[in-house]
């Protein structure tokens, strides 16, 4: 992370179930930079729903970043008792301890549904978003109800071969750009918050130098032709991804 500061990145990821966020925080500090700089995601694990140790767990969240506050706290899953771990970071919200809250991995369906019964719309959703499933239809629906699409595996974590992609390298070449910054920039252009990530600093440099050019409307037409509508890594509309969660929680 102390790489990813010195490239410029001041938009931080992480989760209750990646299980680094005392390392965020000790690199916010070793950094020297103002706390106020960055803006701090993290996410509530499936094991802490409900809305008392949903509560509980974002202020241990805090307490093992030695942080005031989030910038924005999500749900991590659209699984268990979402409405009543939503509630807890509403109230969080409204004590300050969150200046934003949202969600993840929620579908048109289930992102219409908190948005209709709770006080507080999500500003944010993050979701599976690269040029093979590219969230059009989730997008519209997410604008509809004023809510932001964030994007995770932006890069497709290199699945289908993403990166030597002919459509994507012919719009690398033209503009002198790898394919990994034809993609952060498709979704610039999209309006979509582009999360990546990379162990090596040359990668992290690269990845947010996208600035300096702009795809064109066939550009854009191309790589929507790309689009599959499919996840490459699961559906969470299906019985078996549930079942795979119930897994990492020892209920099945």
């Amino acid at each position: 992370m102390l790489n990813a500061i010195k490239a410029g990145y001041r938009h931080f990821d992480t989760a209750q179930a990646y299980a680094n966020e005392k390392e965020v925080g000790e690199a916010i500090r070793e950094s020297g930079i103002d706390r106020k700089e960055f803006f701090i995601t993290s996410k509530v694990w499936l094991s802490n729903y409900g809305y008392d140790k949903a509560y509980a767990s974002v202020l241990e969240s805090l307490g093992r970043m030695e942080l005031d506050y989030l910038d924005l706290m999500l749900l991590h899953q659209p699984f268990g008792d979402y409405y009543g771990t939503y509630r807890a970071l509403e109230k969080l919200y409204k004590e300050g301890k969150l200046r934003a809250i949202g969600v993840s991995n929620f579908y048109p369906d289930c992102l219409s549904d908190i948005v209709a019964f709770n006080e507080i719309t999500p500003q944010v959703n993050q979701v599976e978003t690269h040029p093979l499933n590219q969230q059009i239809f989730a997008q519209e629906n997410m604008i509809k109800n004023k809510v932001q699409i964030e994007s995770w595996a932006t890069f497709a974590e290199g699945r289908g071969d993403i990166f030597n992609n002919p459509i994507l390298k012919s719009i690398a070449d033209k503009h002198g750009k790898s394919t990994a910054q034809v993609m952060v920039r498709w979704q610039v252009q999209r309006g979509i918050v582009c999360l990546t990530k990379s162990s090596r600093f040359e990668r992290m440099k690269e990845n947010i130098d996208v600035f300096d050019f702009e795809l064109s409307a066939e550009d854009m037409t191309k790589i929507a032709s790309m689009d599959t509508q499919t996840s490459l890594f699961f559906n969470h509309q299906e019985a078996s991804t549930v079942d795979l969660f119930l897994g990492f929680l020892g209920r099945k």
